[in-house]
């Protein structure tokens, strides 16, 4: 076995490498505000409100970008759309820093939005290089492990706020710079390795049909008007996955303040909890990817795999419903943890639903329309929360944890109406006979 996977090659992986990277980047970016929050919202007077309004604003703006970015990373290619969305996130997660006091709440959503629009090219971009570069049964694996950089990039806003900035908000700005040179670095490295699989010369011709193996190769030619996409149940389905997207906005940029306002955590405390909650959920990342491969590979059907790792998902994230009667921080954090790592698992396996049925061209399309969703959902649980913290308090927190373990079953559910079996659509969204 070795030897046959040492004569197909795995350049792939490199590309992998790349994808890991900018997703790293990517949600270490997000991630800051979430961390800092509790400081920011001393250091420049935000109610609960108000900082989900200027969260809303990063949700819009990637709503917005998730419909449209798809479309033109469809359009421009994988290359050059996955650069002009890291270049925007960037611009606007540096331009953070230039904020003052007097125009905080302003300045803070107009950065926000920015880095929203630009942040939204990633996931469309990423599942497309992933549909280019891998056969069907290895891309829930190859998701899982870059989605996996969700939780690095988590991870590490942490451990970089608590070094960098002061209880006291001293030093807040920093941050929001380090991503511009990591970025500059991605860009440079993504313009010098990155072609297609069929065009690319340091990829063996054995990895080359090892890729293609199960797929066919993209086509030239216009891509499919997203109004035609959205005509087909099979987007829908992955757009009803994608409204679990809220729940991790919700980990993501709530997740801090609770642990702050519910068990005192300072700033310079919330690294270790952060880390075991997203190490959870990257180790649920990987082993999801794994899991519908290895089903797969045991001669299950692409339907059969996919759905039952989802249903195994969806039981498993049922215990963070009972974060909110949790006494114990550590008890609080390890159940949030498995939560996530339920969620990275579901998420690795619904994004490769796209490709798994959808034709190459119309990939990140339909990733964007689902991100989309996912981002509108996020909209309106984000204005629900902050508005009732202000009114009543800590016990919206009750009713956030128990939508966060119990929708997932749900949502299977509508998935499995709208989508019965996973039988793939050729490049005029024909359901292709078996």
């Amino acid at each position: 076995m070795n030897k046959i996977k040492q004569r197909i090659g795995n350049y792939r992986y490199r590309i992998l490498g790349l994808l890991l990277f900018a997703t790293t980047i990517n949600y270490f970016d997000r991630s800051i505000i979430g961390v800092m929050a509790p400081t920011l919202q001393k250091l420049f007077d935000w109610t609960n409100n108000d900082y989900a309004n200027i969260i809303i604003s990063f949700q819009v703006a990637y709503a917005i970008g998730m419909l449209t970015m798809g479309g033109i990373i469809d359009k421009l290619g994988t290359k050059i759309g996955y650069t002009v969305a890291i270049g925007i996130w960037s611009v606007f997660g540096m331009l953070h820093a230039a904020v003052r006091p007097g125009f905080s709440i302003i300045g803070f959503s107009l950065a926000r939005f920015g880095l929203g629009f630009g942040e939204a090219g990633n996931f469309p971009a990423a599942i497309k290089t992933v549909a280019e570069w891998f056969p069907k049964k290895e891309r829930a694996f190859a998701t899982g492990i870059f989605n996996a950089a969700t939780s690095i990039g988590a991870i590490a806003a942490p451990f970089v706020v608590g070094l960098i900035v002061h209880e006291d908000g001293k030093n807040w700005q920093i941050p929001f710079l380090i991503t511009g040179a990591l970025s500059a670095i991605w860009i440079i490295l993504w313009l010098k390795y990155y072609k297609k699989p069929e065009a690319h010369p340091s990829l063996s011709k054995e990895e080359l049909e090892y890729i293609q193996s199960d797929s066919e190769v993209e086509t030239v030619g216009a891509k499919i008007p997203w109004i035609k996409i959205i005509k087909k149940r099979q987007a829908w389905a992955f757009a009803m996955a994608k409204v679990t997207d809220a729940v991790w906005w919700f980990y993501l940029f709530w997740g801090a303040k609770f642990l702050a306002e519910t068990f005192g955590l300072k700033l310079k405390d919330i690294g270790l909890p952060f880390f075991i909650m997203y190490m959870l959920a990257d180790l649920g990342s990987i082993f999801g990817g794994y899991l519908s491969g290895y089903f797969i590979r045991k001669g299950w059907s692409v339907n059969k795999a996919r759905k039952i790792t989802l249903l195994i998902c969806a039981v498993m994230i049922i215990p963070v419903s009972y974060v909110a009667f949790a006494e114990n921080k550590w008890v609080a954090v390890v159940l949030i943890g498995i939560g996530a790592a339920g969620h990275q698992a579901w998420s690795a396996n619904i994004y490769t639903l796209v490709s798994d049925v959808f034709p190459k061209k119309a990939t990140a399309s339909v990733v964007g329309i689902g991100g989309m969703v996912g981002a509108v959902t996020g909209i309106v649980s984000s204005k629900i929360l902050g508005s009732l913290l202000d009114k009543a308090d800590n016990t919206a927190y009750f009713w956030a944890f128990l939508i966060a373990g119990s929708c997932y079953l749900v949502i299977l559910g509508c998935i499995h109406l709208l989508m019965p079996k996973m039988t793939p659509l050729d490049e005029n969204l024909v359901t292709v006979k078996e």
